[in-house]
């Protein structure tokens, strides 16, 4: 049985990927799976760039406001979730296009990743919590870092949630962490299309929707989220809103939320790199705004065959 196809559209943050997936799904009676994890929770739209409801109206989006921010989504339920999306797409003879920047949730996807099956265990994620707060998040990280280097370049120095996580597979098993991804031959016919900018001219770009988000009113959305939810939940520690927050207790200035917000996602950018590299030959970049929209799609409908 030959596979259905899938088209996958990657590219780091600020990049273009919401209007240019949006045009494609036009073009090529396509649906939209989000595979930005950020884009899972109600309520915080600002401070994810979340595309609007007039964006989502153009096309079908699936997996975004799937959760309230004190819920937390697994890789595996969001593995699960996106294959039953995917499915539903096709039964309905569209394309499905996964679009995203979030490297692992991407590959669990599209590579038949089986996430490690380890239960938590209270006691010892109570212990690494008491370390965090003992001896700081970044003492945390670089005892991942030692245990499995592999594992900690993909994870956020921030992301504390997710360090603890592979921490506690890594003393659980006594295994790496990065060599405990069940990994599989992909279920779909994929079609990789990487987006790219020169640096100076994204980073331009995320400086400018930096600037529109706290415009737009990332301080509200932020003050808001706080009188509902605890500052601590994984959710909070985004991007963007962890900074805000600081603005909202008073203990910043929006500036200097702003000139935070701007380095962590320089940050991000580069992190993003290490997951899509464009030496990668399965990926086939173009570049924004000198490629068109119709390129594109071209080169889409020759891969897929139609």
């Amino acid at each position: 049985m030959s596979k259905l196809p899938l088209l996958l559209l990657v590219g780091p943050t600020a990049v273009g990927k919401t209007e240019i997936a949006i045009q494609l799904a036009e073009r090529l009676n396509g649906e939209i799976v989000s595979a930005d994890s950020r884009l899972f929770y109600r309520g915080m739209d600002i401070g994810t760039a979340k595309p609007t409801r007039e964006e989502q109206a153009r096309a079908p989006h699936h997996l975004i406001d799937v959760a309230n921010p004190d819920e937390t989504w697994s890789l595996a339920q969001f593995q699960h979730a996106a294959r039953e999306a995917i499915a539903d797409i096709h039964a309905r003879g569209k394309l499905p296009f996964l679009v995203g920047g979030t490297g692992q949730y991407v590959r669990a996807v599209t590579e038949g990743w089986s996430p490690p099956e380890v239960k938590p265990d209270e006691r010892l994620r109570a212990e690494l919590e008491k370390m965090k707060d003992e001896k700081g998040k970044e003492w945390l990280y670089e005892k991942l870092k030692s245990l499995d280097s592999e594992a900690a370049e993909k994870i956020d120095l921030r992301n504390v949630r997710r360090t603890i996580r592979a921490l506690e597979v890594i003393l659980t098993t006594g295994r790496k962490f990065s060599n405990q991804r069940g990994q599989g031959e992909s279920p779909y016919r994929l079609v990789t299309i990487g987006l790219t900018r020169p640096r100076e001219e994204l980073y331009a770009r995320v400086d400018a929707r930096i600037e529109s988000m706290f415009e737009a009113g990332l301080a509200e959305e932020v003050r808001g989220l706080l009188a509902k939810y605890s500052a601590d939940l994984p959710s909070m520690s985004g991007i963007g809103y962890r900074e805000t927050v600081g603005v909202v207790k008073g203990w910043k200035t929006e500036e200097q939320a702003k000139v935070e917000v701007r380095r962590a996602t320089r940050v991000f950018v580069r992190r993003q790199a290490n997951w899509f590299k464009e030496s990668d030959a399965s990926i086939r970049w173009f570049r924004v705004g000198r490629a068109t929209v119709e390129e594109i799609s071209e080169f889409v409908q020759k891969s897929i065959g139609f």
